[in-house]
């Protein structure tokens, strides 16, 4: 993979750009294919999650549910009950905030085999607006028992991914997004639930991000490294089971931590982080989220900078992680 310190701008932008979930709906037909017990279902929006392609190959393992959402998680818990390893598919707000209830009780609580694959999540979903854009999913998702939560950063990943969460046996909040964002990892790139990926290797701050905000702490280091701090970059994606062991390594190197993610600050993996450092490894920390507030109408660009998330924003927060750690050390 191409070395993003060094790179130079025309390398960066030249990276091919693609959405992650057609990530999905490559993985999904890849995962069909080799396994006759994969079936998906979808709540009337086949073409926005990239589903069609399955539909196509396997007719009779789709299943239309409509808008009717909270059936769809139902109809998903009882078809494990056979075997059947269900893939539900539907905007983020939609897959969690609409049927809270059904993915309680009827898959968390019952530790259903259910894939819950959530696109259009978080502020880039853009124009579609507040009422579509949720930040509060990962919250919701992470504190039911027995649930898997993951938020994939590119293409590639996120097609590796519905292969990774195809074998593993459990409830997955599965998370992904709408905008064309550069392919940072390829195929040969290790993707392991519960276990972070380093980006880049550094001694001065650690920055763990996920989802679309992995590139932009990939921006925000190298404008970190020109002023001479080094940044210990870990893509987060699997949110819960949080990977502790890689997060302690990396502060017990660094002594300060910045967190970059699409979502609420309240009950994000920002949180998840602290409680870790809380409990095992104190350290200056900042978080890059959005603060109390939900979205509204823009494009990806414009909503991630007017929220903070841009790369400008992950580079204050890194500075100053740094000068609090470094005031603790006078």
């Amino acid at each position: 993979m191409i070395d993003f310190i060094s790179a130079s701008n025309t390398d960066l932008d030249n990276l091919a750009r693609k959405d992650t979930r057609s990530g999905f709906g490559q993985g999904l037909l890849e995962i069909g294919q080799a396994n006759d017990k994969v079936v998906a279902l979808c709540a009337d929006l086949t073409g926005s999650l990239k589903m069609n392609a399955f539909q196509d190959a396997f007719p009779n393992r789709f299943h239309q549910a409509g808008i009717a959402e909270a059936n769809m998680i139902g109809v998903a818990a009882g078809m494990t009950i056979g075997g059947l390893v269900p893939f539900t598919g539907t905007f983020a707000n939609f897959s969690t905030g609409r049927v809270y209830d059904q993915i309680r009780q009827s898959v968390a609580y019952s530790e259903k085999n259910v894939k819950i694959c959530a696109s259009h999540c978080g502020l880039t979903l853009g124009e579609d607006g507040a009422t579509h854009q949720i930040l509060e999913d990962v919250g919701m998702m992470k504190m039911l028992p027995n649930m898997t939560v993951i938020h994939t950063c590119d293409f590639e990943q996120t097609r590796v991914a519905t292969h990774a969460i195809a074998e593993h046996h459990g409830p997955v909040y599965f998370r992904f997004g709408r905008p064309k964002v550069p392919i940072i990892t390829d195929g040969e790139t290790p993707f392991v639930i519960g276990k972070a990926r380093r980006v880049m290797t550094g001694t001065d701050v650690t920055l763990v991000a996920n989802g679309h905000l992995v590139w932009n702490a990939i921006l925000a280091a190298r404008t970190l490294a020109a002023e001479g701090i080094s940044v210990d970059l870990l893509d987060m994606h699997t949110i819960k089971p949080l990977d502790e062991a890689a997060l302690l390594e990396s502060v017990s190197r660094t002594g300060c931590v910045v967190t970059a993610e699409e979502h609420q600050r309240a009950g994000g993996m920002g949180e998840s982080v602290a409680g870790c450092l809380a409990t095992h490894r104190p350290v200056p920390q900042r978080f890059v989220a959005v603060n109390d507030s939900f979205g509204e109408s823009g494009t990806p660009a414009q909503l991630l900078e007017k929220y903070g998330l841009g790369p400008q924003a992950i580079v204050d927060a890194c500075r100053e992680a740094v000068a609090v750690k470094q005031g603790l050390m006078a």
